[in-house]
């Protein structure tokens, strides 16, 4: 009777379903709002039940979201901080209940144990799309650089790969306005417009830390009567409208970012609760696409 009842318990145990919280800095944005679908589709497929979570652009509250599943007893978080610290003592609170995290998208700074990390490098990326410039501009070029939404690691690592580049090129290239959008396609409608109006001269480059901010960049040239093509205009995210733009050439690119960083540190955090498998974050290679490669783009049949 006493083995029939452990065999028991070892079937109960291993048919049980995994709870894994997904924590999401916002679900306003395209490509956060892409993500939390992909995390969806590859838990049913793992066949494990995913909270969503959603901090609404807010790190008390994204913080205040986690610390509530650790006392929900969940068995693992996947998590898209909303900023590189604001989100450590929280994450901290995490790792000492024994609870696993993985993060992706964004990572944490300081945290008590390593927490593995998959995106694309974002280092890189943002240096490939001012290379890019540099590419076509060879004989130096007046750059705007709209920015994410600061604190956030994605922001400070673009920010680090646009400035880092653009300095080694030399004197001849020159970032001669910086301004954050936060992210935001209509903040950056009206940054455009206000940065174009006080230069007073048009650039030759407008450099956007993600495609919405990009987008709403080429609303404003539109709004303002600049000629498609007079600035060159380069993204991060290769959303299917951004793609659609680079089609028609009013874009001129775009660094993809992969939803696949998604699956992937879902899949790990599984293989490791459910096989004990150690878990290793990995960073994917920048991949610029423009017109001469648009079929490579990730999301390339999703463009209408």
């Amino acid at each position: 009777m006493m083995l029939v009842t452990s065999l028991l318990t070892v079937g109960h145990t291993q048919e049980k379903k995994l709870r894994i919280v997904y924590s999401s800095p916002s679900l306003e944005f395209s490509w956060l709002a892409v993500a939390a679908k992909t995390a969806k589709e590859e838990a049913q497929k793992l066949n494990v039940e995913l909270i969503v979570q959603d901090g609404q652009g807010s790190s008390p509250k994204q913080s205040s979201d986690l610390r509530n599943a650790v006392s929900q007893g969940v068995d693992g978080i996947v998590l898209d901080p909303n900023d590189v610290r604001a989100l450590t003592a929280a994450v901290n609170d995490v790792l000492e209940s024994g609870i696993p995290v993985v993060s992706f998208d964004r990572y944490v700074e300081g945290a008590s144990k390593p927490v593995p990390f998959f995106c694309l490098d974002n280092v890189a990326g943002a240096a490939a799309l001012a290379q890019y410039v540099i590419g076509k501009f060879p004989n130096g070029a007046n750059i705007v650089f709209i920015t994410g939404k600061p604190g956030g690691s994605a922001a400070i690592d673009r920010a680090k790969g646009v400035h880092d580049t653009i300095k080694a090129a030399g004197e001849k290239y020159k970032i001669v306005a910086e301004q954050t959008a936060n992210w935001a396609r209509s903040e950056s409608l009206t940054v455009t417009q206000n940065v174009l109006t006080s230069l007073g001269y048009t650039p030759d480059a407008i450099i956007a830390a993600n495609d919405d901010m990009a987008l709403g960049a080429l609303e404003a040239l539109h709004q303002m009567g600049i000629p498609t093509g007079k600035i060159l205009v380069l993204g991060i995210d290769g959303l299917p409208e951004a793609l659609v733009k680079i089609k028609d050439g009013e874009m001129a690119g775009s660094v993809q970012f992969p939803v696949a960083q998604v699956r992937m540190a879902l899949d790990s955090l599984v293989s490791y609760l459910r096989e004990n498998k150690p878990i290793e974050g990995k960073l994917l290679t920048p991949v610029v696409i423009e017109k001469s490669n648009l079929q490579e783009a990730d999301r390339y049949a999703e463009m209408k």
